[in-house]
């Protein structure tokens, strides 16, 4: 299929080398252009404008917030100006609900189709092409664009005709992961304060209790102290969790662990911790208990 890819972070790029791997037609385009040299290399062709991404069957954002993926569908020469009748927009964004049940009412309004596709996965998931796709719309477009999913996904989850819930699903998964990082931070600097050697107990806890990819990613995060480079980064978790919310309120659902995760996660960025991995609030319990090394007890 020939597909247009706007976005190229970290989590974007590594999806776009995997359309080109399964041997789709990509066209890409980044705000700063120069992200898109590796995938022109690999035999993407490059976009200087929005529009240009826009000649294709399908058109995929990976985009950091709302304000992002608004600026690319809604300006002059934006995706919803620019993509063809019938042609679709699958949103692998982590975007608020709202703005998800907004893309698709516009995108109908204008004979366009919608998708949305959020994934879960780190940047090294995303470039392997074994992501875990969430995806929600109708299902003839979704089966249409399998493909695609296919290829940036080791498998998808098709969950709902109204493309909001993939959204909701998005958010509810990376409130359980917010939550699982601060238990983790919570636990290692209770036995590290007693002097655990951290490393030695997440090797116990990911071999025995909790043997799955979370506890094992973040974990050793947790316990080596190691935040940089961010493969995701704690602003854009803040962001995440205070959509968790907004979507809580409208639905009344109270969260309140979501509350006391939004508070850790400015403490955290009131720290400094704005190019940390959102990892990091796991390191803010050893620090509160004054744990003298943030990597083993003591």
């Amino acid at each position: 299929m020939k597909v247009g890819f706007i976005g190229l972070g970290q989590m974007g790029s590594g999806m776009a080398a995997s359309l080109l791997k399964a041997g789709h037609e990509v066209i890409v385009y980044n705000r700063t252009a120069s992200r898109a040299d590796d995938l022109v290399k690999k035999g993407a062709v490059g976009a200087s404008q929005i529009a240009e991404a826009c000649t294709s069957d399908a058109v995929f954002t990976m985009l950091a917030n709302d304000a992002a993926v608004e600026r690319v569908v809604y300006g002059d020469q934006g995706l919803r100006a620019s993509l063809r009748s019938g042609a679709v927009h699958i949103s692998s964004s982590t975007i608020s609900v709202a703005l998800c049940e907004r893309l698709s009412r516009d995108h109908a309004a204008a004979r366009q189709r919608f998708v949305a596709a959020p994934v879960f996965g780190r940047p090294d998931v995303a470039a392997a092409g074994e992501l875990a796709v969430i995806a929600a719309g109708v299902r003839e477009t979704i089966a249409e664009v399998n493909p695609l999913l296919d290829a940036i996904g080791r498998r998808t989850f098709v969950i709902s005709d109204d493309p909001k819930a993939a959204s909701l699903v998005k958010l509810s998964g990376n409130f359980l992961i917010a939550s699982v990082i601060e238990a983790l931070g919570e636990a290692i600097a209770l036995v590290g304060k007693h002097g655990v050697d951290r490393e030695d107990y997440v090797e116990m806890l990911t071999s025995t209790l909790f043997g799955v990819p979370v506890y094992r990613i973040y974990g050793k995060l947790i316990a080596e102290g190691r935040f940089e480079p961010a493969g995701f980064a704690a602003p854009l978790g803040y962001k995440d969790i205070r959509l968790v919310l907004a979507a809580a309120e409208d639905l009344r659902v109270a969260m309140p662990l979501a509350s006391l995760l939004r508070d850790r996660f400015l403490t955290l960025l009131a720290h400094g911790g704005d190019n940390l991995d959102w990892a990091a609030i796991g390191s803010l319990a050893a620090r509160d208990s004054a744990v003298t090394d943030p990597a083993h007890g003591g």
